[in-house]
């Protein structure tokens, strides 16, 4: 039986509680906050010139600085295509209303992640453009005021347009962030091509050519129940790069605050394979800014020479530094056999001073995660350097980017 009834009632009519509201607010000024940053970047800038405003390049704003939160057990970027597909229906359609622009994102972004914590499998397709395709088009036909009938058609329709592999990922390319923003122009063409009456297939998503098994192996049935809750599991992250590289600078940080001006010699880091797979890759002297935001080797340097994760110091100067290259090579990370091939934590760092003082860290969670929250001072910090990068005025609220002035 056809899943695609139930999903498109819950997308039509979904409002969330007291604790999934306060929640998507939160990430959705988190969200915009990081397009802000995105849009000041000289390729965010490219891509306006190819193809203008709109989806696409709202989508590669918000991602193109590894920065955008993320569903870890779902490992879906849920907010990015969700939140740019409805940021361009609003302001195409001149809507005014935040809280009903709030509701279409919540009520994708739970779609995006019901698609990505069914997947049993490793990731091959890229989850964020497949599933986010998908919620995209949810927002974006709930802000049309699709009915559920027309709103299976638009799911349907995202999932024919669903794309994007890994091997961007693999080679740290810019084609990532684009095939998030491909899919929030997915998600408009899908709810208005429903709107317009086109229709897609009944099995689009557990059909045997649907989204499972194609993009994933997996059953959304057993996790229908869950539908409402998994935006406030939503990590959001503390630095611009891969979010699996954030155990182990959440690590170094925090023996840099405990042990202010000593010298950390040795980096020693358990992590789960997918750790490795997304973040354990060599560092190339010549490699793009693209790939260094998924290096971990690159980004301990930083961290060890900067005490932060700065965007404007992925630059070829830094990249062929052989003092920063000495830095990244005191980090070693080993696999630490988790069966999960969907998981980040926990892990466990060992920070080895220069006295030879060693400091252990389990890390269950990592930080920014539901079980490891991002203080509000830090989340702070966060928005308002955001904001820095984008040339945006310090007391600009990003959420009044959402709807049109």
């Amino acid at each position: 039986m056809s899943v695609l009834p139930a999903l498109a009632a819950f997308a039509c009519g979904h409002r969330p509680d007291g604790e999934a509201w306060a929640a998507t607010e939160r990430l959705v000024r988190d969200t915009l906050a990081v397009r802000c940053a995105g849009l000041a970047t000289a390729a965010a800038a490219k891509v306006a010139a190819a193809v203008g405003p709109g989806a696409l390049h709202d989508g590669f704003a918000i991602h193109c600085l590894e920065w955008d939160a993320v569903h870890e057990g779902a490992v879906v970027h849920a907010m990015s295509a969700v939140t740019a597909a409805a940021r361009t229906v609003c302001h195409r359609e001149g809507v005014r209303d935040r809280d009903a622009a709030l509701a279409a994102i919540a009520a994708g972004v739970e779609i995006a992640c019901l698609l990505g914590v069914a997947a049993v499998s490793p990731l091959a397709f890229f989850r964020p453009a497949t599933a986010g395709a998908v919620g995209a088009a949810a927002a974006a036909g709930r802000l049309l005021g699709l009915s559920p009938e027309r709103m299976a058609h638009a799911l349907a329709l995202g999932v024919a347009q669903a794309a994007g592999t890994m091997q961007a990922h693999v080679e740290g390319s810019i084609a990532l962030p684009l095939q998030v923003g491909f899919a929030a122009r997915a998600g408009v063409a899908a709810a208005d091509l429903a709107a317009a009456g086109l229709e897609g297939p009944e099995g689009a998503i557990n059909g045997p050519f649907g989204y499972f098994p194609l993009f994933d192996r997996g059953d959304v049935r057993p996790h229908l129940e869950g539908l409402g809750t998994r935006i406030r599991d939503v990590s959001v992250k503390p630095w611009p790069s891969g979010r699996a590289s954030h155990g182990v600078l959440d690590a170094i940080a925090r023996v840099q605050a405990a042990h202010p001006g000593a010298e950390i010699a040795a980096i020693a880091a358990r992590v789960p394979p997918l750790v490795l797979r997304l973040v354990g890759r060599p560092w190339e002297p010549a490699m793009a800014p693209a790939r260094a935001r998924l290096c971990l080797p690159f980004l301990v340097a930083l961290m060890l020479r900067d005490g932060r994760i700065d965007p404007r110091a992925f630059t070829p100067e830094a990249f062929a530094d052989p003092a920063l290259i000495a830095l990244g090579a005191r980090l070693t990370l080993v696999d630490d056999g988790n069966p999960d091939p969907n998981a980040l934590a926990p892990q466990l760092v060992t920070v080895t001073l220069a006295g030879g003082t060693c400091v252990e860290l389990p890390l269950p969670a990592v930080l920014g995660s539901p079980d490891a929250p991002l203080p509000p001072a830090r989340q702070a910090a966060k928005q308002a350097f955001a904001l820095e990068l984008g040339g945006v005025p310090a007391d600009h609220d990003p959420l009044n980017d959402l709807l049109p002035g």
